[in-house]
């Protein structure tokens, strides 16, 4: 895919977020990672399974799947975000054969279609910052077998509260200037609603940073980062995602709504066999 198709304007630039979260992993977010992803899929052994990686980031989630003993495919369009999975499988995988990574878009039919296919397709906040929602929920399942699982994560729908969002993620990416003062005004709404919080619930606020680690492996510094720049931006209601999937001859195995209204809401979909 032409590099230049991949550089929208006002696209938030992923991959240098992650390169700065790869500066502070530790072996601390691999092993939340890892429990993140296994928590979700329970009685789901990933052990020689096909892992699909759509829009692998940091590569975190790759390689938590690698390490639960899947055979990974990990593809994403942004450049630096390739990089950055494979800085992390130099790190921990070197020469690993079971971990292949590419370039390409979710968007590109035809490179869904040459994929092969996967026992489970993982895409975890990716879709909704495609610019094209719905076509990425229905490329995403191209690769599945049958009877293979889907799991997706995508922002939940605020209605009004989502669309000035979508206009403050868009300010945020329009020039250095608009990107310091919203970066300063939400990251000190941030801090000190969580600090705040910690009081009324007795808690230590050092402790927000560190537990962070144990949400799927992240960053408190890079989530907020990656939550304010987050753009194109396209959040959905549940029932509209689950519809969406039943339709297409999937069943729903599970579903975690966010914990706070703008957040992910988590789904995992079997493809019924015919």
């Amino acid at each position: 895919m032409n590099e230049k198709l991949l550089q929208k304007q006002d696209q938030f630039a992923f991959g240098e977020n992650w390169q700065r979260f790869l500066s502070v992993l530790t072996n601390d977010h691999l092993l939340e990672a890892e429990k993140s992803l296994k928590c979700f899929l329970e009685t789901i052994e990933l052990s020689n399974l096909k892992f699909l990686d759509i829009g692998s980031g940091s590569g975190i989630h790759s390689l938590a799947a690698r390490r639960l003993g899947a055979n990974v495919l990990s593809f994403d369009f942004d450049l630096k975000s390739v990089a950055c999975t494979e800085e992390l499988k130099r790190r921990f995988s070197i020469d690993d054969p079971y971990w292949q990574i590419d370039q390409g878009s979710i968007l590109d039919k035809k490179y869904i279609e040459g994929l092969g296919k996967f026992d489970i397709c993982y895409a975890w906040g990716v879709l909704h910052h495609t610019g094209s929602l719905w076509q990425a929920l229905y490329n995403a399942q191209i690769p599945l077998i049958k009877g293979g699982y889907l799991f997706i994560a995508i922002y939940n729908d605020q209605e009004i509260v989502s669309a000035l969002w979508k206009v403050i993620k868009r300010n945020y990416n329009k020039n250095r200037f608009m990107k310091s003062i919203i970066t300063i005004i939400f990251f000190s709404l941030f801090f000190f609603s969580g600090f705040f919080s910690d009081i009324v619930h007795l808690r230590n606020p050092i402790n927000r940073y560190r537990d962070h680690k144990k949400y799927r492996g992240m960053s408190l510094i890079h989530d907020w980062r990656d939550w304010l720049g987050g753009y194109p931006y396209e959040p959905a209601r549940p029932q509209e995602i689950i519809d969406f999937y039943v339709n297409l001859g999937f069943r729903l195995m599970k579903f975690t709504p966010t914990g706070h209204g703008f957040g992910n809401n988590q789904f995992l979909f079997q493809k019924e066999a015919e």
